[in-house]
């Protein structure tokens, strides 16, 4: 049997298990090569730096492309496979397709970072006479910046979904994959809240075989953003 020509690098519970997901729902073959974080840092280790520069997750291959960033990934293989999970061009479903897929890691996922980094700022291990600095800028930055500004953009998002499906429309789209990453992080933060619409979502694409399938092949999406 021919190994697949597609291979994801692929970070333990990040971003790129939205690739994963979206290889199993176009039904492709592929390896993947698969990073554990630093128990410590959390972060990636240095051995992606040998297959991208910048040593980050998902990074995709595909014969002789190396291509990084997890929206350019699903936006390639989106129309390297025919467009099937993208709506028409032309359309209103479209534009919102567009604007979504920028969306989550341009306007949402850099509030849900600096969440993250509040709250490590605020547990971080520091001599007991700096506690109180450190506690002071983690609660002056949740509570003046990060958090007006993601419960706002939680509330956009919940509105958006009244009466829809899906992001784009009423059929799934790879839009609603990009989405998915940022929505589960806001669930595992905690600050999802109540929004309904936003719950419904995450019931219905946990639901899903084709991402089922992917967390058997990546593992969990419960930590890292």
């Amino acid at each position: 049997m021919m190994p697949a020509m597609i291979t994801v690098h692929h970070l333990e519970r990040s971003r790129s298990q939205r690739v994963l997901w979206l290889l199993e729902e176009l039904g492709l073959e592929y390896d993947v090569v698969l990073y554990k974080r630093d128990p410590e840092t959390l972060l990636a280790p240095a051995e992606l730096r040998a297959v991208h520069p910048l040593g980050k997750s998902p990074v995709l291959v595909d014969g002789d492309l190396t291509l990084a960033e997890s929206g350019a990934i699903l936006e390639y293989l989106v129309g390297r496979n025919g467009e099937g999970l993208a709506p028409a061009r032309g359309t209103p479903e479209h534009l919102r397709y567009t604007y979504w897929m920028h969306y989550a890691e341009g306007s949402m996922m850099p509030l849900l970072v600096l969440k993250l980094v509040a709250e490590r700022i605020r547990t971080s291990p520091v001599p007991f006479f700096v506690r109180p600095v450190t506690r002071t800028i983690s609660k002056r930055l949740s509570t003046s910046f990060v958090d007006p500004q993601l419960n706002r953009h939680l509330d956009h998002v919940e509105g958006e979904m009244s009466g829809r499906s899906w992001f784009a429309g009423d059929s799934f789209s790879a839009a609603d994959i990009q989405m998915s990453y940022p929505i589960e992080a806001a669930d595992f933060r905690g600050v999802l809240g109540s929004r309904a619409q936003l719950g419904r979502f995450l019931t219905t694409i946990r639901a899903r075989p084709a991402y089922q399938r992917a967390l058997a092949r990546g593992g969990p999406v419960n930590l890292g953003v």
